[in-house]
């Protein structure tokens, strides 16, 4: 494994970095370009960077397939209690203005808890279908690949 050494050394240089980007996506998507989704997305590829540097094995410590699934449902939940939330309150579905007394701050953390729960099912998701893929190899006797 001492040929990947340069690889290695520059992904762990890299990795914190594209984990604290995706939070700052994450976190500043209200205010500008970004959000969940794209966060998502950027906090899958670093972990997936990681599994492409040092193999799907070491992403699944880190990240088992159950917990993704966990991770994808707890997202789906977090983004549909906000909007059963806001029923409760009296309001529409998915609608923030009852979350704070202020309509303006409740608007704005919903759509913060909103985005976090879009970020968590994206990165779950990302990850799973990654490892569901990543160690597959196709049989060479079988002439459908």
């Amino acid at each position: 494994m001492s040929h990947h050494l340069v690889l290695r050394v520059v992904a762990n240089l890299l990795l914190p970095f594209i984990l604290v980007f995706a939070l700052y996506v994450q976190w500043h998507g209200d205010y500008g370009p970004g959000g969940g989704f794209q966060a998502g997305v950027v906090f899958a590829a670093g972990l997936i960077l990681y599994a492409l540097v040092y193999g799907v094995d070491a992403l699944k410590k880190i990240v088992p397939p159950r917990a993704a699934i966990i991770l994808m449902s707890a997202g789906v939940l977090i983004y549909a209690g906000t909007g059963l939330l806001s029923l409760l309150l009296g309001h529409d579905f998915l609608d923030y203005t009852g979350l704070a007394a202020d309509p303006a701050h409740g608007q704005e953390r919903g759509i913060l808890i909103v985005e976090l729960g879009v970020g968590i099912t994206v990165a779950g998701a990302m990850i799973a279908i990654f490892t569901a893929f990543a160690g597959r190899t196709p049989d060479i006797e079988d002439k459908d690949w």
